[in-house]
């Protein structure tokens, strides 16, 4: 997965060159969760139901990027993989116990825009792109 930032104003970027190190910062952090607490909301989302229409809404995206010309290469099954399990995720914090097909376009461009190539369009634009591209079944 990933997500894209940006970069910092210029006062953010002085703080950052001028300041602390930041693994120094990160060393001092409190844990909000212990790793028993984060297993179990890892096996959680694991729970979270995806209908049949949801795959076959996954798998037309898949499909999508291996026909279509404007993908210099098409999404494996581990980039469904990967869509679904952070589509649960993504359930799971909104307190749901099912995949819907907007949790599946919200992580969308953080889950496959690096790895999805085209000419003359950046990553994210490609999967925005493919979002609009293929329809809700």
């Amino acid at each position: 997965m990933r997500i894209q930032m940006g970069y910092p104003d210029s006062a953010a970027e002085r703080g950052l060159l001028s300041g602390v190190d930041r693994r120094e910062i990160i060393a001092r952090l409190t844990p909000q969760m212990d790793d028993a607490e984060l297993l179990d909301l890892q096996q959680c989302s694991r729970q979270i139901f995806v209908s049949a229409a949801l795959l076959d809404y996954v798998q037309a995206i898949l499909h999508y990027t291996r026909e279509s010309s404007r993908y210099t290469h098409g999404l494996s099954p581990r980039a469904g993989l990967a869509l679904l399990s952070a589509a649960r995720a993504w359930a799971l914090i909104d307190g749901r116990n099912a995949v819907i097909p907007e949790d599946v376009q919200m992580i969308l461009p953080g889950v496959v825009s690096h790895r999805l190539q085209g000419e003359y369009q950046n990553s994210t634009t490609l999967a925005r792109e493919l979002i609009e591209a293929v329809a809700i079944p």
